[in-house]
């Protein structure tokens, strides 16, 4: 089978045969349809902090935001059949250790970032096996498509999870989010979906536009102010109740915490590049002071599928309105290394393999 696979840190993927998969006994293949490019993809094809240690090897495939069709089914696997339409969360997990049991499968001990561990080959590939598909491949309902669905990967989920489970976000709060990439934007989404008056934070004019789209109320182009957390605190006549990091960078990790009211609370989606190493130095005295809070997010739970799907069949959220394209396998090298210069809008999804 055609799959896009790792050559090397930074370089260039290259589009070959390899392997097909086959599944464990608790496992299924899954014909890829659609698949997100991510930038938790970029992160690891360039090696940075979270995945510098994982190794892993030329031909290893990338891709966690997939949706598809069952295709070959493990021998001890009850619930899922071949013609199912299914997703994936990137989060794999086992669905019986003490965190799958307390609804926190996102955290699970025993979890496996699809496509993201050597041990898991992802859907930037005509196919790709899922573990413990029981508890993991997510039935699509009626109506959704694939694209719709990769839209709804890792970025979509960890805004969402942030947003709804994490942060406290009520209605008429102030959100300001931090970077509209497909992480941002996809924040800014569910944030005005839940009620929020959002302000929408980055650098280029055109992913402002987007931000205005799907809901912002007011942007700022950090470019052509002086201090961003000021001219968010005056916006919001005083701080943002919840404020979001969606890039991870030194910068927009502290402007968010800077741009809060008291009692605020901080959301740290995006993960950090080699340039901060895994780590940021924050306002803690600031933080302190105004008795504000610092809260991580990743992925979602399996369980609260189900909730994002209600508020799209109520026409509340449509994933679709991120996906900035549609393209075909080939791109993936080139729509990857475009993100090393934020160069992408949106979420560009990969629907032709």
């Amino acid at each position: 089978m055609r799959a896009a696979v790792f050559t090397g840190h930074g370089e260039p993927l290259a589009v070959r045969e390899v392997d097909e998969p086959e599944p464990d006994e608790t496992g299924v293949v899954v014909e890829t349809e659609a698949c997100g490019i991510c930038r938790s993809d970029w992160h690891a094809w360039q090696g940075d902090p979270l995945w510098e240690s994982r190794g892993f090897s030329e031909g290893h495939v990338f891709g966690h935001e997939p949706a598809g069709v069952v295709v070959d089914v493990g021998d001890e696997v009850e619930t899922v059949r071949e013609g199912d339409r299914v997703a994936v969360p990137f989060n794999l997990a086992d669905g019986t250790c003490p965190s799958c049991r307390r609804d926190m499968s996102n955290l699970c001990d025993e979890r496996i970032p699809l496509g993201l561990a050597p041990e898991s080959p992802g859907a930037f590939a005509e196919r790709f096996h899922v573990p413990w598909a029981d508890f993991n491949a997510v039935h699509l309902p009626d109506g959704i498509s694939p694209v719709e669905m990769a839209g709804l990967g890792c970025r979509f989920m960890s805004s969402f999870h942030g947003l709804v489970d994490r942060a406290d976000v009520n209605g008429g709060d102030w959100v300001a989010v931090h970077g509209c990439g497909g992480v941002g934007l996809s924040a800014v989404h569910i944030a005005d979906a839940l009620g929020a008056n959002v302000v929408a934070v980055d650098l280029f004019d055109e992913k402002l536009s987007l931000a205005a789209d799907l809901g912002a109320v007011e942007t700022v182009n950090a470019e052509r102010v002086d201090d961003v957390p000021a001219a968010v605190t005056a916006v919001t006549d005083g701080g943002a109740d919840v404020s979001v990091d969606a890039l991870g960078i030194a910068e927009t990790c502290r402007n968010s915490v800077r741009c809060l009211r008291k009692r605020g609370q901080h959301l740290q989606i995006g993960l950090t590049s080699s340039a901060e190493g895994g780590e940021v130095a924050l306002p803690t005295d600031l933080m302190v002071a105004k008795e504000l809070q610092f809260v991580g997010t990743v992925g979602m739970p399996r369980p609260h599928y189900d909730d994002i799907f209600r508020m799209i069949d109520h026409g509340k959220l449509d994933p679709t309105a991120i996906v900035s394209e549609t393209v075909s396998l080939e791109r993936a090298p080139e729509l990857l290394d475009a993100m090393t210069d934020f160069e992408t809008t949106g979420i560009p999804v990969i629907d032709e393999f």
